[in-house]
């Protein structure tokens, strides 16, 4: 897989059949390795790691309805009563975050509400606060414990 600017983590790895897997500790089973999986992964582990948000508050592949369709979040995050605090769309290490992807998780995030949005390809990574219908890029990502004060 391919070398992302994300801080490395111990991981597990299986083949089954042909192809190889990746142990998601959120979902508690293997699922395929894709480029996409393999920057959610880096990413689940860097924000539980690094930024400290709790694992129990953690969804991957939740689903949401938007216009109809059924459609997948990458990772939500929850505060603890609950309400979505971080929406995070992942994208592929050779998929550019442009307007097309900041959109997507802008209409995702416009049926689930979350107070802050990142999108990654595992090289780059934009996080924006959502308020009053608007988003603001920010420097960093927020603090977990500084937000749910």
């Amino acid at each position: 897989m391919v070398q992302l600017n994300l801080p490395a983590f111990e991981y597990k790895v299986t083949k089954i059949g042909e192809k190889p897997y990746i142990f998601d500790i959120i979902r508690r089973k293997y699922v395929v390795i894709t480029p996409e999986e393999w920057v959610r992964q880096h990413v689940l582990h860097w924000l539980m790691g690094e930024h400290r948000f709790p694992k129990a508050l953690i969804r991957t592949e939740s689903g949401l309805t938007y216009h109809q369709l059924a459609k997948r979040t990458d990772i939500l995050i929850y505060d603890r009563e609950g309400v979505p605090f971080l929406l995070v769309e992942c994208k592929a290490p050779h998929i550019s975050l442009n307007d097309v992807v900041f959109e997507q998780a802008i209409r995702y995030n416009s049926i689930l509400k979350a107070r802050y949005v990142l999108i990654s390809n595992g090289m780059d990574y934009f996080v924006f606060e959502v308020k009053d219908g608007q988003a603001f890029l920010l420097d960093t990502i927020p603090s977990y414990a500084a937000g749910i004060e």
